[in-house]
């Protein structure tokens, strides 16, 4: 898995061992972000919801985006999001909320230009 564009591009990001968590592919965010860069002007606030690896929310920073909130309840998958970020620099334009999706809505009041979640298709609440 690697960031596809931007500042970063070509960084090979860490993933999570085992099968609870399964990053977006590059082919993934590749069509996400092309979507978004034709039809979003605005990268300044990026959220990341059930953020893994840390994937999404590193794209959009190598991107352009000016800062991302990472979500993310699994602290093992909290670790490799601070790695990704420190292997790519960016590091300085993100915070980690590592804690559930749910307890970190009732405490975040920014407002966000684009939200990304890719949460576990195994978890039938969400």
């Amino acid at each position: 898995m690697r960031i596809i564009a931007g500042k970063a591009k070509g960084h090979r990001l860490k993933a999570p061992k085992g099968t609870t968590t399964r990053p977006a592919t590059d082919l993934v965010r590749g069509a996400i972000f092309s979507i978004l860069e034709t039809t979003t002007g605005d990268w300044a606030q990026v959220l990341d919801l059930f953020a893994g690896s840390g994937a999404l929310g590193i794209e959009a920073l190598s991107r352009g985006a000016g800062w991302v909130d990472f979500v993310e309840h699994k602290p093992r998958c909290c670790g490799i999001i601070r790695q990704n970020l420190e292997k790519t620099k960016l590091t300085a334009q993100a915070h980690i909320y590592c804690c559930s999706v749910a307890k970190a809505l009732s405490f975040l009041d920014k407002e966000y230009s684009i939200i990304l979640m890719d949460p576990p298709y195994s978890n039938p609440s969400i």
